[in-house]
């Protein structure tokens, strides 16, 4: 088999989507500009931690109307979690929603880094959480297709042989 090496500095995007939903998820992040937003937003905060409709309606230049419409759409197609804290404000009680962003949200919000964004550190996660995913598909895949393991496990032997000189 010719493989084509690419000589540019490529940045691997890799997403694992439900098949059920693919296009109305891909529709919703990418069909608004406000949602890439949102996605981005999350990466500054750290892809782990918790959004708060406050802060993007102050960060992002759009209405209070149109960040909860895309907080909405995003939770009812999984890519963001929905919770509700409560704040002590002197002597009121008052609760706010906050967001943070499900395993396949992480990885659409990657979709968006840029490589400067991301340390060496959550680099080296990202590709061991995605060659754990990658590994899981190809087992199931394999399964279905009644291929064996010792197959693949040779193959990925011989790939990570290191090259003699």
């Amino acid at each position: 088999m010719n493989v084509k090496v690419l000589k540019a500095d490529l940045h691997p995007y890799v997403v694992f989507l439900p098949s059920e939903q693919k296009t109305k998820i891909l529709s919703a992040i990418f069909g608004s500009q406000a949602a890439v937003d949102i996605l981005k937003f999350s990466l500054t905060q750290g892809v782990s931690n918790k959004i708060y409709q406050k802060e993007l309606v102050k960060k992002l230049d759009y209405s209070n109307k149109t960040v909860i419409e895309n907080l909405k759409s995003l939770t009812r197609l999984g890519v963001l979690n929905e919770t509700m804290e409560k704040n002590e404000k002197g002597k009121r009680i008052v609760w706010v929603k906050a967001y943070q962003l499900t395993d396949s949200g992480r990885w659409f919000a990657l979709l968006l880094a840029e490589k400067k964004d991301l340390s060496d550190t959550e680099k080296a996660e990202i590709l061991q959480n995605l060659f754990r995913s990658y590994i899981r598909w190809v087992k199931s895949l394999s399964e279905k297709l009644h291929v064996r393991r010792k197959m693949l496990r040779d193959i990925f032997m011989e790939e990570m042989k290191e090259e003699q000189t």
